[in-house]
């Protein structure tokens, strides 16, 4: 791969070399990134900064309350390929499939 930045070269050459320079103070778990640390020290923390404005649930991941907003909103972004059923996240679609397949899909 190339990139424009070399910051950018040494963080992915971290992938191959196995280096994880970032550590949680809590559990000592690596990583080769500090904006994956910073996401990790929630767990620990309990810091849920993203509020859903519908009710009062509280998230620790954007993508968390993404989804959930799809309880207040009815959104259904995922479709069966196979009966057009729609469904609100990946995870559902994926399990709905294996309704359609003789083999069995595991997640």
């Amino acid at each position: 791969k190339a990139y424009s930045v070399k910051g950018n070269l040494k963080v992915h050459m971290r992938i191959h070399s196995g280096d994880k320079p970032y550590q949680c103070s809590h559990c000592h778990k690596s990583f080769t990134q500090n904006s994956p640390l910073i996401l990790h020290m929630r767990t620990h923390t309990g810091e849920k900064p993203y509020q859903c404005s519908h009710c009062d649930k509280a998230f620790s991941l954007n993508g968390h309350l993404i989804r959930h907003m799809r309880t207040h909103t009815g959104e259904k972004p995922y479709q069966c390929s196979h009966c057009d059923k729609k469904f609100s996240n990946h995870h559902n679609l994926i399990k709905h499939m294996s309704t359609h397949s003789v083999e069995p899909i595991f997640i």
